[in-house]
């Protein structure tokens, strides 16, 4: 158990910092499902901006490297395009 106040602290907002996090790539991961699973080109066209949106702002949050988002941006494009 941590002997500061400070570590204590620390603890706290970490736990709460992963949960966020958690939340955040479990909900962005969702929304990546959900556009492979489109069959339409049309409505995946649709939700492509919305998905890029989602990976940016786990990349800006540093909740995944900057390269796998743009890993992912890149294979959900050829997978719309190949739609």
């Amino acid at each position: 158990m941590a002997n500061h106040k400070s570590a204590l602290k620390r603890i706290r907002s970490n736990e709460t910092k992963r949960l966020r996090n958690r939340y955040q790539h479990k909900t962005a991961r969702t929304i990546i499902k959900s556009l492979k699973e489109t069959t339409d080109k049309a409505e995946a066209e649709k939700k492509l901006p919305e998905v890029y949106s989602a990976v940016d702002r786990l990349a800006k949050k540093n909740i995944i490297h900057k390269n796998k988002a743009a890993n992912l941006k890149s294979n959900l494009t050829k997978h719309v395009a190949s739609l």
